[in-house]
């Protein structure tokens, strides 16, 4: 038996028990690893030091590393997030709807657990913790598969987590983690059966590779390449802050705006203002045309530029003649994340809802929003842009299946 199909078989019985468990178990289990987490500190942080050290060391991207980077008030973020889903309704049981046949059969649907969910995600481990907890809190046992350049990190806080959980009277197999090489990846795809659902969460590389090389169903994630479209009838001192926020608050996340699309009636005024505002910030614009005639520093576009999740201070950028130019951009280059249009008109704020089909569509407020904790869902396991199942941010009902109960008293069917 493989290393990869033992620990899958494990987390299948694991996942048994927890199915069973009840809410004060779940929500003791999360508390522990909390305060585990926080009384780790000092050995996580030096293991994500290994980590860190390692990848700058290799040259990679600032905007990476700062995702996978730890410190201390991080790490009791990772801690407060699993306190969080502890004080949330666990979904387990719950019933999606409920009614008696004409015939006297009493019929339920109620959620259930996956069983046994493999998570397969870049860089960012604090997505360990979180992970952990919501398949935990929803029923399920997690096999989890950082990266390569966080294995240090993931590997002492997955550790942490186990006994924790075993402190708390859950088998210590409801979380483990699974090795980073490629050939324990693609068993881990292929292990139908054994792993109920893979979500990939990382760039579009990884997404990719698990959705056309996976046998086991495949909750999609996807990257983020988000819009904030200034329409003719916008406030354009609202317009200037929600963009700044959606491109400069944290722009190495998915969330972060990356097109910004101006409707040609105000871009004589309102370019000139946000180019600069922009150009202060660091961000570096890439236009069309009409961009970069109205600013010094505008980089031309290229066809790239206009589909790219830059997680980093740059920012595409194109004026358009009317909201149904803005609505057809964002249909040909958009990854189906968030939108967001800036409007005081009712009308274009209902048409551009309505035509524009992605997970999250915002109307006068920053694309940063779209976001589990920010829903109020607490921690989320990735935000789905795929259309089956679960579409948004995930959080606990997401995690869930459902099955139908049926309660008679000997009716049979003729």
């Amino acid at each position: 038996m493989s290393e990869i199909i033992e620990l899958a078989r494990r987390a299948r019985e694991a996942s048994y028990a927890l199915a069973e468990a009840s809410r004060a178990t779940k929500d003791a289990a999360l508390h522990a690893m909390a305060a585990a987490l926080r009384a780790n500190t000092d050995a996580i942080v030096a293991a994500n030091a290994v980590d860190v050290a390692a990848a700058r060391e290799a040259g990679t991207p600032e905007s990476t590393v700062d995702r996978l980077a730890l410190t201390p008030a991080r790490v009791d973020g990772m801690a407060a997030g699993l306190e969080q889903l502890a004080g949330l309704t666990d979904p387990v049981g719950e019933v999606v709807r409920g009614y008696t046949l004409p015939n006297g059969l009493e019929l339920r649907q109620v959620r259930v657990p996956f069983g046994v969910v493999g998570i397969i995600y870049e860089a960012r481990p604090n997505v360990t913790a979180d992970a952990a907890g919501i398949c935990l809190k929803s029923g399920n046992a997690v096999l989890l598969r950082g990266s390569s350049s966080a294995a240090s990190s993931n590997e002492a806080i997955i550790a942490v987590l186990r006994d924790a959980a075993e402190s708390a009277g859950l088998p210590a197999d409801v979380v483990q983690g699974v090795p980073t090489d490629r050939a324990a990846v693609k068993e881990l795809m292929q292990a139908r059966g054994l792993v109920d659902v893979l979500i990939p969460r990382g760039g579009a590389g990884l997404i990719k590779t698990v959705v056309g090389e996976s046998s086991v169903p495949v909750i999609e994630t996807g990257v983020g390449n988000c819009h904030v479209y200034v329409d003719a009838d916008a406030d354009l001192d609202l317009a200037l802050d929600i963009l700044l926020n959606a491109k400069t608050q944290r722009p190495s996340v998915c969330n972060a705006a990356e097109s910004l699309l101006v409707h040609a009636s105000v871009a004589d005024e309102f370019l000139p203002r946000a180019l600069s505002a922009l150009a202060e910030a660091g961000v570096t614009v890439h236009g069309d045309p009409a961009v970069v005639a109205a600013g010094k520093d505008v980089v031309a576009a290229t066809e790239d530029d206009y589909a790219a999740e830059y997680n980093s201070l740059d920012l595409s950028a194109a004026v358009v003649d009317s909201l149904e130019a803005a609505v057809q951009h964002i249909r040909r280059y958009s990854s189906g994340h968030t939108e967001a249009i800036i409007t005081r008109s009712q009308s274009a704020a209902r048409r551009f809802t309505q035509a524009v089909d992605s997970a999250a569509v915002v109307v006068n407020a920053s694309t940063r929003f779209t976001d589990g904790g920010e829903f109020g869902f607490g921690a989320e396991i990735g935000i789905s842009t795929q259309k089956l199942h679960a579409r948004g941010p995930m959080g606990l009902p997401e995690m869930t299946s459902t099955k139908y109960i049926v309660t008679g008293e000997g009716q049979l069917r003729t």
